[in-house]
């Protein structure tokens, strides 16, 4: 096989590998949130139990596209897509344990019947599951203008973890005894937010991977939704400070 039939070979093991890592990640959210909903211990337990093959598939794309440049030194968008590829799984891993802890979440109310029905946080899953499967479906077939559709649904998720947030606050007004399971709840739709934001970072991606240049979600937001992300970006910075120094 020459070089370069090995080197397209080995891009399309990668970006399959990728793919399938997608899949895992949606499957871990939108199963957690069904446990949550339902009450399902065994479904949560299963999220929990499959993120080390999550985890362990994450280390072999990054083994892979280090390979890949120290093999083939790639120029332009071969260069640009292992690179991103690169960032795109590290934002599905994170997706998959967003899965984790919903399904934690969904283990520690287990047997208590909910304070309210789920009908926004199932909605979220729904978009975030659309949102992945666009960004996916984009850098598949190296399509931007497709990724693009990905960030105006960002917003829908941002408003419905809003909203979910305001219906709790006000049910532990009325409640106090409401406390400790609303901050379960509100904690399930602001991981389904942050997981918003990583799906919105794989479309970044795709966009790049096309064409060379960086792309903002925020660029394709209207004015007030702008203006939002760009204070709710301050805080996610300290989040992510945060994150990072559990994670080390």
């Amino acid at each position: 096989m020459s070089t370069r039939k090995q080197e397209d070979a080995d891009l399309v093991e990668i970006k399959r590998m990728l793919l399938r890592l997608g899949k895992m990640s949606e499957n871990a959210v939108v199963r957690a949130v069904w446990a949550l909903k339902n009450g399902d211990i065994s479904a949560a337990r299963s999220v929990i139990d499959g993120d080390d093959a999550l985890d362990e598939l994450t280390e072999r794309i990054d083994g892979s596209c280090m390979s890949f440049n120290a093999r083939y030194q790639p120029l332009g968008q071969d260069l640009r897509m292992v690179v991103s590829t690169m960032h795109m799984a590290v934002d599905l891993e994170r997706i998959g344990d967003y899965g984790v802890n919903i399904a934690r979440a969904a283990i520690e109310l287990e047997r208590k019947p909910l304070i309210k029905p789920l009908i926004d946080i199932p909605r979220m899953s729904a978009i975030l599951s659309e949102m992945l499967g666009k960004a996916l479906s984009a850098f598949d077939i190296e399509d931007c203008q497709a990724a693009k559709a990905v960030f105006l649904m960002d917003d829908q998720i941002d408003a419905l973890e809003k909203q979910v947030t305001r219906e709790l606050f006000t049910m532990v007004m009325e409640r106090v005894d409401r406390l400790e399971q609303a901050f379960l709840l509100m904690g399930a739709a602001r991981t389904l937010e942050r997981a918003g934001d990583h799906a919105t970072n794989i479309a970044e991606r795709v966009i790049y991977m096309c064409t060379g240049k960086t792309a903002k979600a925020s660029d394709y937001k209207n004015p007030k939704n702008k203006r939002d992300d760009q204070d709710e970006d301050k805080n996610k910075d300290k989040e992510k400070e945060k994150e990072n120094r559990d994670e080390a």
